[in-house]
């Protein structure tokens, strides 16, 4: 039997019942090498709830501004029994951990305006918001830090979060609430409210030298309710109602605007491997897996073996840069010719073409743990030779959302990834060490 006769009948599970009686080696190759180039990725379409605001302007990095249109959900059910508007706000959730960027004091405003007619489809980090609201009309604004920020709970997803708020007059909360008493129909799904209100945009109208992240934008209103019950006359103030909120299945998109530092693309055209976010950089390689293959089978010959693993590690060069911007938190590695469909149809990893990789902070690593499909795959289907298409593969930043779910009967806990869409959270910058990147390969070896 061949290797690839081998290979492709046997799995983890018949190890022990395909490979006995005889003499068994635990092979270990880590002598490939990774090679690669830094590309221009410089239009995203980031399909997330994820808001980056700010303007800032940071040595070995550069200039980034970032503003935000967003679709806005109404509540399909509003308190109107009764009841008197006292004040209204946006309220913008900032992560506790990586919520900003830059100077937490610096003084910043935002701006915030009503767009004018409905968003295109789809957008772009490159949108142009002219002609789609009325500079003359803001909606809204006021200062924004995160030194201001207030502390706020979410009973629901028992989250703590820092909490932005910027005042609104009363007028746009008393339209609202006239509108559903008059129209409910048009609150009762999102196309039809967004024909009457397409939505908002977010712009940074004052100061540099800080980038927020807000995970969700909300309207709240405040009032009062007059309640008679019995012979008992009541009015209870403090009452809150959020009338809309952004969610990520609506359009929104993140306008980013990033002049790259002179620095950065000198060390590009000197065949620097770069990642950058947003919208700057990301890495496309040639990983060695025909060669993998070849030597394994040459290293076989006619005796049996089975693949036991396929790892990847790429160590990482910090950049330098002022306010310490961070390598890309998450990297998505993927098949090149994949990766466009894979991020427009909001695709999951399958460790087959595409995986994605943690940076771990200690030893300034990306690790990859398992890569064992991939080659399977292509042992499997492909008869052992792999294609231009599995040879190329494209390194780029993302932002990766999970969930922890714990099962009602026991206490263990499972990170579940429920999306991965190109990385707008934060500014990122990193230096790949391709040329230390270590491809590790375990295979048994069976000799007859």
């Amino acid at each position: 039997m061949t290797l690839l006769a081998m290979l492709n009948a046997c799995t983890d599970e018949t190890i022990g019942t395909s490979l006995t009686d005889s003499r068994v080696n635990i092979i270990v190759d880590s002598s490939f090498i990774i090679t690669g180039k830094s590309v221009a990725n410089p239009r995203l379409q980031a399909k997330t709830s994820t808001q980056l605001v700010g303007h800032i302007k940071s040595d070995g990095y550069g200039t980034l501004r970032s503003d935000v249109v967003t679709q806005m959900m109404p509540a399909t059910q509003l308190d109107t029994a009764k009841v008197t508007l006292d004040s209204c706000r946006f309220k913008f959730r900032v992560p506790l951990a990586q919520g900003f960027t830059g100077d937490s004091l610096t003084p910043m405003r935002m701006t915030i305006y009503r767009l004018t007619k409905a968003l295109p489809s789809p957008m772009y980090s490159d949108f142009d918001p002219t002609g789609y609201y009325d500079a003359d009309k803001p909606l809204a604004s006021g200062a924004y830090s995160p030194s201001a920020a207030v502390i706020d709970y979410d009973a629901q997803t028992r989250e703590y979060y820092r909490a932005v708020h910027v005042p609104v007059s009363i007028d746009f909360a008393k339209e609202l609430f006239d509108k559903y008493k008059t129209s409910p129909e048009i609150f009762s799904s999102l196309s039809k409210f967004n024909e009457y209100f397409p939505g908002i945009y977010i712009t940074n109208s004052y100061g540099s030298g800080r980038m927020m992240n807000f995970s969700r934008t909300e309207f709240e209103v405040y009032y009062q309710k007059h309640v008679i019950s019995g012979d008992i006359d009541s009015i209870y103030t403090g009452q809150r109602q959020t009338y809309l909120a952004a969610s990520p299945e609506m359009q929104q998109d993140n306008i980013i605007n990033l002049e790259i530092d002179p620095s950065i693309s000198t060390r590009v055209a000197n065949g620097e491997a770069i990642v950058m976010a947003p919208a700057g950089y990301e890495v496309q390689i040639r990983f060695p897996i025909d060669e993998i293959i070849q030597r394994v089978k040459n290293d076989i010959g006619s005796n049996l073996a089975v693949i036991n693993d396929l790892e990847l590690d790429i160590p990482v060069e910090d950049t330098g840069t002022e306010y310490d911007i961070a390598p890309p938190q998450h990297l998505l590695f993927i098949k090149t010719a994949f990766k466009d469909n894979f991020l427009a149809n909001d695709s999951l990893t399958n460790d087959k073409d595409s995986f994605y990789a943690t940076y771990e902070p200690t030893n300034k690593t990306y690790h990859i743990e398992d890569m064992r499909n991939y080659i399977l795959d292509i042992l499997d289907h492909k008869g052992g030779v792999p294609t231009d298409a599995d040879i190329e593969m494209t390194i780029t930043p993302v932002d990766v959302t999970t969930y922890t779910a714990t099962t009602s009967y026991s206490t263990s806990t499972t990170v579940i990834t429920t999306k991965i869409a190109p990385q707008v959270s934060a500014p990122a910058l990193a230096r790949l060490r391709l040329d230390k990147a270590k491809v590790k390969i375990t295979y048994s070896k069976q000799t007859l």
